[in-house]
Parts: structure tokens; C-alpha cells; sequence
């Protein structure tokens, strides 16, 4: 049965990297598609605008009162996009494969109206940019400029202007599209200072240059930002101080802890009583494999963040493969939802398979459990972050119909998997061996100083394991809610393995600490202890975002709502590690007190 569960799984891992494998080859650039010959109509198409300091805070790009095709048609755009608030609509832009256009080409001339020029001028002060994408490539440019004119003394005041000209410069190599920049150009503007009506002439330039770049490569350019010598040196100076620690950590534990337990076993197998009172820990060799308080709950939190776990894993692996790369519009909130939605089955299994070590009944509901554990509360903070972004009208609202669209996966597809998992964990499920027998009437646990309690414990677990991490955490948290490009995912992967090595290491040390206390209920408070540095992770963020140039009360939101969001998908990951490794650590010592 075990031989059939890890075939089924492979099967499982295998189908999703082949469907996902496809996705990626359909969104991604391939030699053998995007050929033109000369001439060809390449469309463009606009995406949004918002505000420099805002990445959240976008809204479409006619909500400003640009020149607009009549009528509007909107590009059919995936689950990803429409989650990555990216909403492509046709333009009057026409940019033909190797035609330059070398004058002031007319896109179109309109009368502004009072209240659309104050829009524009409440863009400009608000520092708006746009973004557009011509064959799958992205571009931006922004929408005017501020010059303050008050050291003129015939001048009084800020001026505002309009960008009114925008020259794209592309670049080709054979009839493949390679690069494309958009300029918007100082010398042609239009004072929006003052109010009232204003005709406006909107015009643009296309100029085409051969570049020896292949197209294989074209996307390199997003990324080279982020792999700049300076950047790297930071990044390895990261890796260097999390090893660094690991190291302390492990000299600790084996020149204090570990020598410790070694004298501690050395006394119980001479068997002194005077000497065998002073070992605390193993008073309390009949309470410490009792099953933990509120079951059901506890296997929910070992099933998803299992299920977590293995979604990164796997995102990790189609990042290395190239399947996930910057500006590949919203093949990454693709891969979440539906990576999710098949690693149900770990979920599933993973919760029922650990409760039914020690009930036969009730293993239904840590699957219930496992399933709105930390859906829930995600779904109600997408919900109310949705909320606030239609009262904005920020493209970052979902539609109705991709709100119905989720719901639908997690009923026919997530909560199925779940409930398959839960059989295969049911139908395979074992005994929970443990090395001593459990005493029916528990010990009472003696009072504990400050220093052995759990929020103690939690700080000192997150503390040390977030000192580690935290130079790599700002360069990611950049490229969240910044526009650095996070790219070098070896590195990433690198600091991944360091966490997990810090939180394993940390967990049997606390462990240790709490069990000479004679303090037998470490099964939670081993899950907040590794979880705890997720804590400082959101603490941590809060103090980026006062350092940021992040403003308003939506940007708020959503910099709050979506990393709350995440931190707790990582206080579950690192909690079931905790839980693992001090599980394992458990059964060893106590195993080899029975064996003496």
C-alpha cells in the first residue's frame, strides 16, 4: 500500500510539472512563434497606470483621458493576469515590423475638459507612469513632469506638463521582435497648470534598430538590474552571515546541549538514584508521547503546512527549469492557485494520516480543518482587500465572473483532492509507535521560570533564525513590493535550506530546554517556536514599509493584508519542520533510554 501511495504521488508530481510545463511554453517566449515579415501589424497594447510609489495602486489606462480606439477591445487574458491586476485593451498605437515612422505620426487630437485636465495634473503630481506590452514585451514611460519655476522672478509657483509625444525605439534581430523602450519625450508638452479647456495633439515616433541579441534571450535584460556585482556581493555577504550562524549554532548545541544529554544518558544506564534525580527529563518518559490537546487541529496544521511546503518545492523546481521568469504576466499567480489546488492531496493526507495514529474517529474533521485552515482566512482577506480596491476602481479588483472562477476550483478540484488525500491517509494509516508507555493520569507539569515558558522560547527561535535571513528578506520584499527584479533564485533557494537547517537546529535545543524543565506538552509549543520567526518576518515588514516611499490607504492594505497572508503560510512551513525535527529528536533520546 505505501509502494502504491509514493507511485501515486509520483504520477501526481509528474502530471503537474507536464501541465504546468505547457502552460509556461504557451506564455513564454519560443523561436517558433512571434516571426513577422516587414511590414506585419504587431499589436500593442496598453495596460495600466498608477503611481510610482504605489505598486498596488494601478488603475487602467483609460481611466485617464488618453486617445482610445472606438470601440475598446479587450485582450482575453489568463486566471494569472486578471490576478496580477493586468488588464490589456487595444490602442491607436501602429507599430508595423521594421517601419519607421520618423515624424510627429498624429495618434489623435482632443479638447480636454476642466475636469480632465485636473486629472492628468493629479497624475502628474502623483508621479503616474504607464505600462504598455508589444509582443509580450513589457515597456513603460511616464505621464508628465513637475518643474518649479519659483527661483524666475517672473514665475510663481510649480509647473505642470504633459508628456505629449512618445517615441518607441525597437529593436530586431532577423524577424524576430527583441527589444522595445518607450521615451516620452521633454520637448513636446503642454502646460496643465492652469484650469480650464485645452486642445491637446497626441503624436508618436517609430524608430527600428538591428541588435545581435537572440531571441532565446530577449527577457535577459529584466533581470540583468538585479545581477549587478554590487547586488551580488550583498546577496553572498547574506549567505556568508546565515552560515556563519549556522555554525554557532551547531558548536552550541553539540559543546552544550549534546554533551549534556550524553552525561545525562551515562547516569540513567550507572543507574545512581542520586544521580538519576538530577535528569530531569526523564521523569516524564510516561507523558511525553501522550497526543497533543485539540487533535483534529493539530493535524490540520501539520496537513497544510506540508501541502505548503511542497508547493514551494515545486515552485522552486519550475523556476530552475526557466518556467517562471520576470514579466511573464501572470504565470506565477497561475502556478500558486493551481499548484495549491493538486498539493490538496498532501494536505489531505498529511492530516489524516497523523490523526488516525492515535484515533480511529474523528480524522474527517482534521481534513475539514486542513481545508479552511488557511484558505479562510485568505479568502477573507482577499475579500476585503477586494472590497477596498473597487471602492479605489484600482485594476487589483476582481471581477465578479474570476471570483466565481475560484470558487469553482476549490469546490470541484481542491476540495475533492482534499477528501482523496484524507482516504489514502485513512486507508493507510499505522499506529504511532512510541518508545515508552504513556501513564493514563497525566504529570502535573512543576512552575517554570520566565526564561522556560513559550513566549520566551518563541523569541529567542524567531530571533535567531530571522537574524539570518534578514538582508535576503529586504531584497525580496523589494522586489514585492518595489520594481527590483528578484532573479537569482539559486540564492533564494540557498537562504531556504539555511532557514530550514536554523529551525531544525533551534527546535531540538528548545526541545531539550523544556523537556529537563519536566514540561511534557511540547508538541504545540514546538510548532510556535519554529513558527515564531514568521512573526518577525511581519515585523519586519512593517518597519520596510515606514522606510518606504509607500503612501495611501489602499497601499496600506494591501502591503498588510497579502504579507499577514504570507507569513502565516511560512509560520506553517516552519512550525511542521519544528514539529518534525523535535519529534525525531524525541523518540531518539527516549529510545535510548529504553535501550539502556
Amino acid at each position: 500500500m505505501a509502494t502504491k501511495l509514493v507511485e501515486n504521488s509520483c504520477v501526481l508530481v509528474v502530471f503537474l510539472l507536464t501541465v504546468l510545463g505547457f502552460a509556461a511554453r504557451l506564455a513564454s517566449s519560443s523561436p517558433y512563434d512571434h516571426r513577422y515579415n516587414v511590414g506585419d501589424h504587431v499589436p500593442l497594447f496598453v495596460n495600466k497606470v498608477g503611481p510610482l510609489n504605489n505598486p498596488s495602486e494601478t488603475y487602467q489606462y483609460y481611466d485617464l483621458p488618453f486617445c482610445c480606439p472606438d470601440p475598446i477591445s479587450w485582450k482575453k487574458e489568463t486566471l494569472g493576469e486578471v490576478l496580477n491586476g493586468d488588464r490589456l485593451t487595444s490602442a491607436l498605437y501602429e507599430l508595423k515590423f521594421l517601419e519607421d515612422k520618423t515624424g510627429d505620426t498624429l495618434l489623435c487630437q482632443k479638447k480636454l475638459k476642466g475636469d480632465e485636465v485636473a486629472r492628468f495634473r493629479q497624475a502628474i503630481v502623483d508621479d503616474f507612469y504607464f505600462q504598455m506590452y508589444y509582443d509580450d514585451l513589457p515597456l513603460w514611460g511616464y505621464i508628465g513632469k513637475i518643474e518649479d519655476e519659483r527661483w524666475m522672478l517672473s514665475e510663481k509657483g510649480k509647473k505642470y506638463y504633459l508628456f505629449t509625444h512618445v517615441q518607441f525605439d525597437a529593436f530586431y534581430n532577423g524577424n524576430h521582435i527583441i527589444e522595445i523602450r518607450a521615451f516620452s519625450d521633454p520637448n513636446h508638452v503642454v502646460d496643465l497648470t492652469a484650469d480650464g479647456d485645452i486642445n491637446v495633439k497626441f503624436t508618436y515616433s517609430v524608430f527600428w534598430n538591428v541588435t545581435s541579441v537572440p531571441f532565446e534571450t530577449r527577457m535577459d535584460k529584466y533581470s540583468r538590474a538585479s545581477a549587478f556585482a554590487v547586488h551580488r556581493q550583498i546577496h553572498w555577504f547574506s549567505v556568508i552571515n546565515s552560515l556563519v550562524i549556522i555554525v554557532l549554532l551547531m558548536g552550541l548545541l553539540i559543546l552544550l546541549f549534546m554533551r549534556r544529554l550524553m552525561n545525562d544518558l551515562r547516569k540513567c544506564s550507572i543507574g545512581d538514584e542520586e544521580e538519576d534525580k538530577e535528569v530531569g527529563w526523564k521523569f516524564i518518559h510516561g507523558d511525553v508521547f501522550r497526543h497533543p490537546q485539540n487533535l483534529a487541529l493539530f493535524s490540520a496544521v501539520l496537513g497544510v503546512g506540508n501541502q505548503l511546503l511542497t508547493m514551494i518545492c515545486i515552485l522552486f523546481v519550475l523556476a530552475f527549469l526557466g518556467f517562471l521568469y520576470p514579466y511573464n504576466r501572470g504565470l506565477l499567480c497561475t502556478s500558486l492557485v493551481f499548484i495549491y489546488t493538486l498539493t490538496s492531496v498532501v494536505g489531505g493526507y498529511s492530516a489524516a494520516s497523523f490523526h488516525n495514529q492515535f484515533s480511529n474517529t474523528g480524522w474527517e474533521k482534521s481534513v475539514l480543518l486542513a481545508g479552511i485552515l488557511y484558505l479562510g482566512p485568505l479568502f477573507v482577506t482577499v475579500l476585503t482587500l477586494n472590497t477596498i480596491a473597487v471602492s479605489y476602481g484600482a485594476t487589483a479588483a476582481l471581477p465578479f465572473a474570476t471570483l466565481i472562477v475560484i470558487l469553482l476550483i476549490y469546490t470541484f478540484l481542491c476540495v475533492p483532492l482534499l477528501a482523496l488525500g484524507g482516504v489514502i491517509g485513512y486507508r493507510c494509516k499505522s499506529e504511532f509507535q512510541a518508545p515508552c508507555a504513556t501513564k493514563k493520569i497525566p504529570r502535573e507539569i512543576p512552575p517554570l521560570t520566565w526564561y522556560q515558558k513559550m513566549p520566551c522560547h518563541m523569541f529567542l527561535g524567531g530571533l535567531l533564525s530571522f537574524s539570518a535571513i534578514a538582508l535576503e528578506l529586504h531584497h525580496l520584499y523589494a522586489s514585492l513590493w518595489g520594481y527590483k527584479t528578484c532573479t537569482l533564485c539559486s540564492i533564494l533557494f540557498l537562504m531556504f535550506i539555511i532557514l530550514i537547517l536554523l529551525t531544525a537546529m533551534l527546535s531540538v535545543g528548545l526541545t531539550y530546554i523544556q523537556l529537563s524543565a519536566e514540561d511534557h506538552e511540547w508538541w504545540w509549543r514546538s510548532i510556535f517556536c519554529g513558527g515564531s520567526t514568521a512573526i518577525f518576518m511581519f515585523c519586519y515588514s512593517i518597519c520596510f514599509y515606514v522606510r518606504s516611499t509607500m503612501s495611501g490607504f489602499m497601499q496600506l492594505s494591501f502591503f498588510l493584508g497579502y504579507n499577514a497572508a504570507m507569513c502565516y503560510a511560512f509560520f506553517l512551513i516552519f512550525g511542521v519542520i519544528s514539529f518534525r525535527t523535535s519529534l525525531i529528536f524525541v523518540r531518539h533520546i527516549y529510545q535510548a533510554v529504553k535501550s539502556e
